[in-house]
Formats: C-alpha cells, structure tokens, sequence
C-alpha cells in the first residue's frame, strides 16, 4: 500500500486502513461518477494483491458475466469449474476457495463494476445476499469491497436496501472530482506546469475528473489539448457523452433530456419547471431520475435563502456535460481548431462567467476559509426576488448567499475576469440595490456583507469599497484544514 502513488483521497485511504484493522468482516461499499478513479484508488491501496477480483461487464448477459467469473476463479484455484453455471454454485465455489486460503491474514474480494453483474432477471443479488449473510459476515478476517459507478444501483441496493443487504455495509466511499488543488497536483505529476488561471479554465470544461485530465498532453497548450479531446475528427473523447450515460442510466434518453433541459439554464430550474421544459409529469418517474442524477454527481440541490422547498433549484453540476451541450455538441467536426479560434468569443467569456460561478460553489470549503470562518456554521443557499412595485424593490438574484450562525451573511459575488475586476459606478448601484432588495425582501436583521470572488481581486477605485471581503482565485487553490 504506497500512499504516494495517489493524488488526493486521504480521507478514503485512511477508512480504508481502519477497515483492514477491524476484526469483523467487513463490507465496503464504493461508488461515484465514472471516470473519477474508484477502481484505481482500490488497485492501489491493496497493491493489486486481491484474493479474488472479478469485473462486470457492460450490457453482457447472465452467461457471459458467469463465464467471466468462472474464469477469474479456474485461474485462482487451477481447477476447472464449468461456466455453464448459475450464480448459486459460483458462490458456493467462491467460498469454498476462500476457506482454504490461509486463516492468518485477511481475505480481500474485490467486485468492481457490481452493477453490470445484475442483468435482467437475474439471480445474481438475491444469491449475493444470500452468501454474505450466510457465510462471509462470519469471517473475521474477510475484506470484501463492492465497486460501482451506476451510483443509482449501489445506493438502492446497499444503503436503501430494506431486505437481505439492510444494514449489512460496514463502510462507505463516495469518491468526488478533485478539488482545484488536487487538480493542480495531479497535473504537475504528469509535467504539466499551467498557471492557475489556465488550469481553473481546464476544471471548468472537464471538471476534476482524473479519467479526463489523465489525457491531457504535457507537449500541447491547453487550447491544443482541448481541440485534440473534443473538436478534431474521433478525439479522443468524441464519444464519450453517449458512452457515459448509456453505461450508467438504463433508459439514457430521459436523463439526458432533463439535463438538456438544465444546460439551458445555468441558474437552475425547479421541479415544475423541468417537468415543464421536458414534458415529464411531476411524478415519481421524475423524482427518481432527478435523485439518480443528484447521487451520481451529475445534478447539483441548491436551497433558497428561507428554506421555500417548493423553490428548490436543480442545477447541472458535471462540467462536461455542460460543456457538451455549450460547444461540443453542434461544434463536433466542424472545426478541428474550435476552442483556439474561439479564444476571444463573446459566447466562450460568457460561458466562463457562468461556469465560475459553479466552480465557485464546488469549493465552498475554500471560500469559507479564505474569509476566516472555517470554524463556523453555515448555510448556504440562493436567493431571487421578481421585486416589488407598490414598494419600488427593484428585482434581484444572489447565487450564493452565505448565512453565519453568528448572525453575519455573506452575499458574494463571482466574477471570472483576465485582469482585475473593475467595479463602475453603474455597477455598484446595482450591488446596493441587491443588498438593499435582499434586506426588504427577506426582513433580515442580520448584518449584510458583500463579498467579491474574482479571479485577480478588485482594481481599487473610488466604487470598490462596497466589497467588504475579496476571494480571489488562489484562495480556491488552497488545501482546506482540518477543524
């Protein structure tokens, strides 16, 4: 186990050293999106040193996924069990393998890819819960970790799971994109010494996605590099927005459409108006997609500042996706060299703004850092008002509102610039009427303060005063500490 081998994840590494010095058996469940580097952090930490590893494949039907397996454990044990099986007896022949192993140290199983084995009338779950209840829970010195980027299926069957599994998992790891910072590590592993401007614009397209950033050329500019994945003829990721839906969603098109529908707009849309947009009902059917795409990191919940439920807002939180929607998709195949043509494109700034303001909320923890309340509890949230004429509130949105237990609320302002941001006279009307709005609106006794997050500060003028804190881009680089 070579922890320096692994960019990021110590949190993950260190629940996984706690699990291999328990005394019961235990059962990890792993997932999160695909691509993000699940089976690699498992590889690693077990130094690929697995009593028995077996993957599921991708749409295969039960024989085949049976096929794989007996095969996996013929190699282990040098017999020759028959594949023409069912799931009953290539359990009963794991376990049997498993207890002639050495009782001295662990036993560790590895199934990636779990969900795939689950195909269409299978037996394959209700045989798996019935060997893990059965036998392995037993084993003191058993170590079984279950993998799977179908999020969905793993938290339905494990977490959810009111039968056989109910309760049965020992751990949890929910493996997320890295953060800016670990983005940047992993980038100077691989001899890539962008500024950090260029690596925020590089997070903003493919978010913190190892599979992804692990393409990237050291020999080619950022510019390059992205007409090289996305834009020349078969990229290299040309496919991969049909390929990672398909894989993870079992009717693909419906999730798609639903995050069609919020690519359209960047500030999110409520449950009724994706119902609206995409002509789904507002019924179980859309709960559960929208919950599927949430557990899979896909879709972002942001809450409203007073807790109106009903105003919920569902926004795309997966770069890429966005970014497929924005530019790939009717792009594809035009023009080899799109994204370095573009470079001064009024539609690539305005994409920047907006997409920032996501990065924005994906490092929350930094932001609370960089203002000196790491210690404090929060709420954050959004907040909109159409205003009021009887009372002349004029309307107003604040996309990230920031509300301290101790009775201070940040409303922040993020702005993605190539130089210092330059507050206008126009410009700081605009923000005290914000201020002014959100204090009517919302009745608020609370003290209000403005705080800018730009990527290069605030040019000081005589209207920059109005920002009593400034965030600017290298503070979103930062490791956060520990409390």
């Amino acid at each position: 186990m070579s922890r320096e081998t692994v960019i990021g994840r110590k949190t993950e590494w260190e629940e996984l050293e706690e699990h291999m010095e328990q005394s019961t058996a235990q059962l990890i469940v792993v997932y999160g999106r695909r691509r993000v580097g699940k089976t690699f952090l498992i590889n690693e930490f077990f130094d690929n040193q697995f009593s028995f590893k077996v993957t599921g494949a991708y749409d295969e039907e039960e024989s085949f996924q049976l096929e794989n397996f007996v095969s996996e454990l013929n190699m282990r044990t040098g017999k020759v069990y028959n594949p023409r099986t069912n799931w009953r007896n290539a359990f009963l022949w794991l376990r049997e393998y498993l207890e002639q192993l050495p009782k001295n140290q662990k036993r560790i199983v590895f199934f990636d890819e779990m969900p795939w084995f689950d195909t269409p009338r299978s037996s394959f779950l209700p045989v798996f819960e019935w060997f893990w209840n059965d036998w392995a829970s037993a084993q003191k010195d058993l170590v079984f970790i279950v993998c799977g980027s179908a999020t969905s299926w793993m938290i339905d069957h494990f977490t959810k799971n009111k039968g056989g599994l109910f309760s049965r998992q020992t751990g949890r790891l929910c493996l997320k994109p890295f953060t800016l910072h670990e983005t940047e590590l992993f980038l100077k592993s691989k001899h890539i010494f962008w500024s950090r401007y260029q690596i925020a614009e590089c997070y903003m397209i493919m978010g913190g996605i190892p599979y992804y950033l692990n393409l990237l050329s050291n020999r080619c500019s950022l510019s390059q590099n992205i007409d090289r994945m996305f834009f020349q003829d078969r990229g290299l990721l040309w496919d991969e927005f049909e390929n990672l839906y398909r894989t993870l969603f079992s009717n693909s098109g419906s999730y798609i459409r639903i995050v069609e529908a919020l690519s359209e707009k960047t500030g999110g849309l409520t449950r009724n108006e994706i119902a609206a947009r995409t002509g789904f009902s507002g019924n179980g059917n859309l709960t559960e997609i929208l919950n599927n795409l949430i557990y899979s990191g896909f879709v972002r919940v942001s809450s409203f500042y007073g807790n109106k439920k009903k105003d919920t807002l569902y926004q795309l939180a997966d770069y890429y996706t966005a970014f497929w929607f924005r530019f790939i998709r009717d792009q594809y195949g035009k023009d080899a060299q799109f994204w370095t043509h573009a470079s001064d494109h009024p539609a690539r700034r305005a994409w920047a703004g907006l997409t920032f303001e996501q990065l924005c909320k994906d490092h929350i923890a930094q932001i609370k850092q960089a203002l000196g309340i790491s210690g404090i509890l929060t709420e954050e949230s959004a907040w909109f008002t159409r205003g009021n004429q009887e009372l002349n509130i004029p309307g107003a949105q604040i996309d990230l509102v920031i509300r301290r237990r101790d009775q201070v609320i940040h409303l922040c302002e993020m702005k993605f610039s190539v130089n210092e941001y330059v507050i206008d006279r126009e410009y700081e009307m605009t923000l005290r009427n914000k201020m002014e709005s959100f204090r009517q609106i919302t009745g608020t006794r609370d003290t209000l303060l403005l705080s800018m997050i730009t990527t290069y500060g605030v040019k000081k003028n005589m209207y920059s005063d109005i920002a009593r804190s400034q965030i600017v881009l290298e503070d979103l680089f930062e490791p956060t500490k520990r409390i």
